[in-house]
């Protein structure tokens, strides 16, 4: 048995959301062989190489590099093969063949913000909130064939504010998410861990987080006042939420809802053009607080009024 310490582990993520638990298991002594993250890409309107986050913090620290085009290429699976990690730890990547992730003999842990098995899929976080969820929580699990569907590890719950946003959420889950990951491989050198089938915790309520489109993003006004400004706190600051304003779109990034009895048509905005600028749903209104209109920059409403013309 090894410990943490001697542990050899391979570390794969891409994003911010990555970064947080590779530096808290460099931070907490971790033996990490090599960071596998995306190839770089152009991006921006300069179309500038673009470098992930992991890849800033893997340079940074000296660790050694790895960014296959292709995860089933013969000099990647070789290279990983020459490495003869103990453990692969997964925290928001992609995809990964059954020849990657089943190659270590502790096989490859994930770090996924949701408790399992509720909001299996891609946004788990977003769909929370969406979803009025009073808590959700992070997990750590082994992987196997269907996404995010092997034994659990460990969990952690989290509350979920009333005005937590899908940002915000996010980076609290982010650094649990860390934490509870330096604990799992520790209790997984100590032999002290426990595996839960999903399968036992599961049940016919199970609720998915699918990758959210573009065509997704448009508010539904019929639905309760409630409902949409819980899908515009699920969807903001990314991908946001949008309505129309004349023949304008508007990305909504916070607002308030009161609920109120009224006989305007769902999707009707109305402001003073001073301090307000509400849009009626089925059952009261909400008052938009920040937003952004097509082709300029994010402003509060107030600002926003000063140039606001009605169509």
């Amino acid at each position: 048995m090894k410990t943490f310490e001697q542990l050899r582990i391979i570390f794969f993520g891409t994003p911010g959301f990555a970064v947080a638990s590779l530096a808290a298991l460099v931070d907490a002594g971790a033996n990490i062989l090599a960071v596998v993250t995306a190839p770089d890409k152009p991006a921006g309107r300069g179309m500038q190489m673009q470098t992930s986050a992991v890849k800033q913090y893997a340079v940074s620290k000296g660790l050694p590099l790895l960014q296959p085009e292709k995860m089933k290429a013969p000099e990647f699976i070789e290279k990983l093969q020459e490495l003869k990690a103990d453990l692969q730890v997964v925290v928001a990547f992609r995809m990964m063949p059954e020849v990657v992730w089943n190659m270590p003999p502790m096989g490859t842990i994930n770090v996924h913000g949701s408790l399992l098995p509720q909001y299996r899929g891609a946004a788990p976080i977003n769909w929370a909130i969406i979803n009025g969820e009073k808590e959700t929580g992070v997990t750590t699990f082994k992987l196997k064939h269907q996404i995010d569907t092997g034994d659990i590890l460990l969990q952690q719950a989290m509350p979920i504010r009333p005005d937590d946003t899908a940002g915000t959420l996010h980076d609290k889950l982010m650094y649990a998410g860390a934490q509870l990951l330096v604990r799992t491989v520790k209790e997984l050198a100590a032999g002290t861990i426990k595996e839960i089938p999903q399968q036992v915790v599961a049940d016919e309520n199970i609720k998915l987080a699918p990758k959210i489109f573009k065509e997704k993003l448009l508010i539904d006004w019929s639905k309760s006042v409630k409902e949409i400004d819980n899908f515009v706190r699920g969807m903001s600051p990314y991908p946001t939420a949008f309505a129309m304003l004349g023949d304008k779109s508007v990305k909504i990034f916070s607002s308030d809802y009161r609920p109120e009895s009224h006989d305007v048509e769902p999707g009707t905005f109305d402001t003073d053009h001073d301090t307000y600028l509400r849009f009626a749903a089925k059952d009261g209104w909400l008052y938009i607080d920040e937003l952004q209109q097509e082709g300029k920059k994010r402003m509060d409403v107030v600002d926003f009024l000063r140039g606001f013309r009605a169509p």
